[in-house]
């Protein structure tokens, strides 16, 4: 799971307030039901201690929310320094919530956020494309490919001495404009850093723009007939996309465990992760998400890597003033800050101590006789 995008929140200093809330507009009051949960969660903030620079920056943020059709959430965040930060859901959130602590509370946005998985897609037909993108942490970027050649676009029905002539030039011209959208497609793939491309549309040309795309994209590829280019609807692509999107995070997690089940020794429990996070030696974390644990660490708010299960260590590595927070909260920033990878797993997928192990960087003797 790329964390990237946490950067910025986690690199700003806290206290930190956090909101997850329903942000969805469908209905004719919803801008009135919004604001009441607000005041509900406002309450809340002022209980834990939240000053009002960083109600007012919350209420700001949800208040200038832009529009967007549809049921959503919105994860909001605040330290009082600046404009908060705002990020939308892709679904009201299950509880919501207002927590106001040293970090940020990220992991319910990063849970309901999943493994995002850039790709491309395509909708064809025998005159260009619509060709969208989509980046990790979702900026969409969309491009209109006309071929270069319109004519003949159609093969001409009847047996006329010119009849197989009309024919090839039919074919050469999607073979040709075929060739443009897939260059326009490789570009964008190579932009976003796609992980899977979903091609559609007309019958023809799903293929031929599949074959024209260089060999580095060719595995990558899931091809479909279904969609079609300038409709108001697209659900038929929809769902192959979802479906194409759902199989390769699938693959990311067994992959993780695969590598986590071959290593000398299970590196696994609470403990020994945060020392292996304290190490820079984590390369993957894999967690099972707990909302409601009462698990906590200590950290040092200057440094991610400076995290504990018990606070004697961190003040025994000179850290003054070390500070408690949520163990959820202390391990993604940990995680972020060190460069490791987050996965998370159900119970049943793999069987891990606590909830949490890791796979490692390099092993040492430690792990050798685990």
């Amino acid at each position: 799971m790329e964390l990237s995008y946490l950067r910025p929140l986690f690199a700003k200093p806290g206290p930190w307030a956090s909101v997850y809330l329903d942000a969805t507009h469908s209905e004719q009051d919803a801008a009135h039901e919004i604001d009441l949960r607000w005041r509900a969660l406002r309450e809340r903030l002022v209980e834990q201690g939240a000053g009002e620079d960083v109600l007012v920056a919350l209420e700001e943020a949800i208040v200038q929310r832009p529009y967007r059709s549809g049921r959503y959430g919105l994860a909001v965040f605040a330290n009082g320094d600046g404009p908060a930060v705002a990020e939308p859901l892709p679904a009201p959130p299950a509880v919501e919530l207002a927590a106001f602590d040293a970090l940020p509370y990220a992991m319910p946005m990063v849970s309901q956020r999943g493994d995002e998985i850039p790709y491309v897609r395509v909708i064809s037909d025998r005159t260009g494309a619509d060709v969208t993108g989509l980046t990790v942490g979702g900026t969409q970027r969309t491009e209109h490919v006309k071929g270069g050649d319109d004519y003949p676009l159609t093969k001409v029905r009847g047996g006329g001495w010119s009849n197989p002539r009309y024919q090839r030039a039919a074919e050469e011209t999607w073979k040709r404009n075929a060739g443009d959208v897939a260059k326009a497609v490789g570009e964008l793939a190579q932009e976003v850093g796609a992980e899977v491309i979903v091609v559609g549309g007309d019958v023809r040309e799903v293929p031929l723009i599949a074959e024209k795309l260089p060999k580095r994209w060719r595995d990558r590829v899931v091809t479909s007939d279904a969609g079609t280019r300038h409709a108001t609807e697209e659900e038929a692509l929809d769902e192959i996309t979802a479906q194409a999107i759902a199989d390769v995070a699938a693959r990311h997690v067994q992959d993780a465990i695969d590598r986590y089940l071959a290593q000398p020794g299970p590196v696994a429990g609470l403990t020994e992760v945060v020392t292996r996070l304290q190490r820079g030696q984590a390369d993957t974390v894999l967690l099972t998400d707990h909302p409601d644990s009462t698990d906590k660490l200590w950290i040092a708010e200057s440094d991610p890597a400076l995290i504990a299960v018990d606070a004697r260590e961190l003040q025994d590595a000179g850290v003054q003033h070390p500070v408690q927070v949520r163990a959820d909260e202390a391990l993604l920033r940990a995680i972020v800050g060190t460069g490791a990878e987050l996965v998370l797993v159900q119970p049943e997928q793999v069987r891990l101590e606590h909830g949490i192990g890791a796979v490692l960087r390099y092993a040492d003797g430690d792990t050798a006789a685990t």
